[in-house]
C-alpha cells in the first residue's frame, strides 16, 4: 500500500511539473507573438505617418522583435529547466 501511495505522490509531482514547465513555454509564445504583433502594428503606424523616416522605423522594429524573440528564447529554456528539474528530484 506505501508503494502505490509513494507512486501516486510521484505521478502527481511528475504531473504538476509538466504542466507547470507546458504553461510557462505556452505564456512565453503567447507574450512574444502579442509583444511582435503590437511592435509590427505601432511601426506600421509610424511609418504611415512618417514615410520619410520609415528606414530608421523598420530597423528600430527589427531589434526590438528580436529582443523580444530573445526573451522569449529565454523564458521557454527555464521552462525546460524547471522540467528536467522535476524529472531530476523525482530520480527519473
Amino acid at each position: 500500500m506505501m508503494m502505490m501511495q509513494a507512486a501516486a505522490e510521484t505521478a502527481s509531482a511528475l504531473n504538476n511539473g509538466l504542466l507547470g514547465a507546458a504553461l510557462g513555454a505556452g505564456l512565453a509564445v503567447i507574450g512574444a507573438g502579442l509583444g511582435i504583433g503590437w511592435i509590427g502594428s505601432r511601426a506600421m503606424e509610424g511609418m504611415a505617418r512618417q514615410p520619410e523616416i520609415a528606414g530608421t522605423i523598420q530597423t528600430a522594429a527589427l531589434i526590438l522583435a528580436a529582443f523580444v524573440e530573445g526573451a522569449t528564447l529565454f523564458a521557454i529554456v527555464v521552462a525546460f529547466l524547471v522540467q528536467s528539474g522535476v524529472f531530476a528530484a523525482l530520480g527519473g
